[in-house]
């Protein structure tokens, strides 16, 4: 499939950029609808996404090339090209995060209340978002004979995008559904997501032929296992804590 989807004034938009578009906007749609659930107000929420969705973008990309540096060293022109991909979801999601605890300290509103409203959000966004890699025929895994297979190059190779995709619609389902029924604190949202999408993701970068490394470390894997202690050992203690 061709990466780009047409061109205006002989620039050319990509797939890849109109999908990350849309996840932001679905995802901003569903955040706004809780925002004003919750009492937070839209307008509070609309402030916060002003600021942290470019940052995220932008600490994203940072951190793929960061792990990549032999490949865009001396090249600032394909360090700004995100067209092509290379987007770390960790390095977004970070970056959100310290946004958050800035965000939530100067407004002096509590930052359990924002993560748990962005959390179906941000997972929901990943799941239209990955479908950005099977464009650009990136984020696959390695030879498979398994009929789901897709061809890249002429091999079919395991389509791990479409495997987190798939389990990052199932955690959204999950969480509209914890939280209409056994939500107890603030919290709890974005600590089940940050443990079910870890744990995925351990096993899905195990596939993965493009994982960013450290020495023989699969970046991701090490992130995401540090990703289900915290949210789990989180989850565990803000519960007993209420008890």
């Amino acid at each position: 499939m061709d990466p780009i989807a047409f061109s205006i004034f002989g620039v050319d938009v990509a797939w890849y950029g109109i999908l990350i578009a849309l996840a932001m906007f679905v995802g901003t749609m569903l955040g706004i609808k809780e925002a004003n659930r919750v009492g937070l107000g839209e307008d509070t929420l609309l402030d916060f996404l002003i600021i942290a969705l470019p940052l995220s973008i932008i600490g994203a990309r940072m951190y793929y090339v960061i792990f990549e540096w032999d490949r865009y060293r001396g090249s600032f022109k394909e360090i700004l090209n995100i067209r092509n991909g290379g987007l770390a979801i960790h390095g977004g999601v970070i970056t959100a995060i310290i946004v958050a605890i800035v965000f939530t300290k100067v407004k002096k509103i509590d930052f359990w209340v924002l993560a748990d409203i962005a959390a179906p959000s941000l997972v929901l966004g990943q799941s239209i978002g990955r479908w950005g890699n099977y464009i650009n025929q990136e984020a696959h895994g390695g030879p498979t004979d398994l009929p789901w297979g897709i061809m890249v190059e002429g091999v079919k190779v395991h389509p791990t995008f479409l495997y987190e995709s798939i389990w990052n619609i199932g955690i959204f389902i999950f969480l509209i559904w914890y939280r209409k029924n056994h939500q107890k604190i603030p919290g709890e949202l974005f600590l089940l997501y940050l443990a079910l999408y870890s744990f995925i993701r351990v096993l899905i970068e195990g596939l993965r032929t493009d994982s960013l490394m450290l020495g023989n470390i699969r970046i991701a894997q090490l992130v995401s296992i540090m990703g289900i202690f915290i949210g789990v050992a989180l989850f565990i203690y803000k519960r007993k804590k209420q008890l």
